[in-house]
């Protein structure tokens, strides 16, 4: 996934996370732009994935 695609569609796939996994807060979601490797830490931690698993997570959503 390119910065382009995370920005432009963010609103929208933080809402799926939120309801795919209900664990995730907005706190947790917060995305700056040129921090995508910094989310996708967070979010490893947070949901116990690999950082493969959450990139295609993000993806797939």
């Amino acid at each position: 996934m390119n910065d382009l695609e995370l920005k432009g569609n963010w609103n929208e796939i933080k809402g799926k996370l939120k309801e795919q996994y209900a664990v995730l807060t907005d706190n947790d979601l917060a995305y700056e732009e040129g921090q995508e490797d910094q989310l996708i830490g967070h979010l490893q931690q947070k949901l116990g994935k690999t950082k493969k698993e959450v990139k295609d997570i993000l993806r797939d959503i």
